[in-house]
């Protein structure tokens, strides 16, 4: 159970697209096809800026290994004719149990990356988060793309900016704030120097050769970007930090903020009318607290095994903390999510929902806003094929099942 909720605005229509499949996309089955195709077409730096994680990628291989640990026993002589993977999640429905994560680097691996990603999730009928440091102002998302629309919060030193930002965020009636808890320092992603790839972008000799050798890109993404007036910026920071990914810095007032604390998120319960999640929760005393200073919801996420790699993976965190406040507020999961049994898994041990980023950004990179749709229809095509396998109709009818889980027994 969920605790009462707030009402909220009804969801944009989301705006006529034409229907069309790029032929590339009938050669990706499933999302390991969608980034082996992702790999191909970005440079080296951008592909693993966006597929790696950090250090000796411990926390990234036990991401992806926690999940396969993971056995349902199926049930039989179900008739699963009517079977379905819609859910619901802050009390207003949706096709499948999933939205899609904040993932900052949309705008790198296609032209308008952000803009096609939250249109994709707006015709697949799932929440699209955009990140603060996107490349598409939270404006023209929310006036172009439609759909449910959330953000994320990355807290900045200047307390006042962050108000200003919460307040924009406001004004075109996001759905959903969702406050980033887990990367408040700079995590050791030690593979983008030797790429020559990192913020601020320079162009290092190995970037340089590594773009050249990838002319689809380096003609589609940033010869559009020029030709439209110049590199992407980071359009959500405020004017006097708005600059192209040349001139990015982290030690400016809108860099890491290493003092996030309690009295944050007091502050943006105060000021934050929608729901307001937590994303990057791990330990159910934090899930407890959250939920005593009236979150309404939050992410179990080791943010994809990208900034602490010590950290354990996600699904392994959630069920002691869906059994410390699964009555009291909504549970979201992540990391580590490439197949539909995988949601399923996720909802039987306690998640109301997941939140995928990796397999969305491959597939805008390989077809824009028709590759991130594809990624999406492939998750939901299986998790109505796994129901069916399951003897269920309904996700939450997975939870009923036999689950083997080193957590649980």
């Amino acid at each position: 159970m969920t605790p009462p909720e707030r009402s909220d605005p009804a969801p944009r229509p989301a705006p006529a697209q034409p229907l069309r499949r790029p032929r590339v996309l009938e050669r990706a089955h499933n999302l390991h096809d969608l980034r082996d195709l992702a790999r191909r077409r970005l440079p080296r730096g951008v592909f693993e800026f966006i597929d790696r994680g950090v250090e000796d990628e411990v926390a990234l291989r036990e991401a992806r290994a926690a999940w396969e640990r993971i056995r349902l026993a199926p049930r039989i002589l179900v008739d699963v004719t009517g079977r379905s993977a819609a859910s619901s999640l802050f009390g207003r429905p949706m096709p499948m149990p999933v939205a899609v994560a904040p993932t900052g680097s949309a705008g790198l691996v296609w032209y308008q990356g952000e803009l096609e990603l939250a249109r994709a999730a707006a015709a697949a009928g799932v929440p699209f988060t955009l990140a603060t440091n996107a490349m598409t102002s939270i404006d023209r998302i929310a006036d172009e793309a439609g759909g449910r629309l959330w953000f994320q919060l990355n807290m900045f030193r200047d307390r006042a900016v962050a108000r200003e930002l919460v307040e924009r965020v406001r004004r075109r009636g996001v759905e959903a704030l969702l406050l980033t808890v887990d990367a408040t320092v700079v995590p050791n992603r030690e593979y983008n120097a030797r790429n020559g790839f990192a913020l601020p972008f320079r162009l290092a000799p190995r970037a340089f050769i590594d773009i050249a050798r990838h002319p689809r890109w380096l003609a589609g993404v940033i010869g559009r970007y020029l030709a439209a007036g110049g590199l992407p910026r980071f359009e959500n920071l405020p004017a006097a930090s708005r600059t192209a990914i040349t001139g990015f810095s982290t030690t400016s007032s809108v860099g890491r903020c290493e003092d996030l604390n309690r009295d944050d998120v007091r502050w943006l319960r105060d000021a934050w009318p929608g729901k307001l999640i937590l994303k990057g929760v791990l330990r159910p005393e934090d899930a407890a607290l959250a939920a005593e200073q009236g979150v309404d919801g939050i992410v179990v996420s080791n943010h994809g095994g990208r900034v602490l790699d010590s950290a354990p993976a996600s699904i392994d965190c959630l069920p002691a903390i869906a059994a410390a406040v699964g009555d009291r507020m909504t549970i979201l999961v992540d990391g580590g999510i490439r197949r539909g049994s995988d949601v399923l898994k996720a909802i039987a041990l306690g998640a109301d929902a997941v939140l995928i980023g990796r397999p969305t950004l491959f597939g805008t990179a390989v077809a824009g806003r028709d590759g991130a749709l594809h990624a999406l229809s492939l998750l939901k095509t299986e998790i109505e094929r796994e129901l069916g396998l399951l003897g269920c109709n309904r996700p939450d009818e997975v939870a009923e099942l036999i689950v083997r889980h080193p957590a649980i027994g």
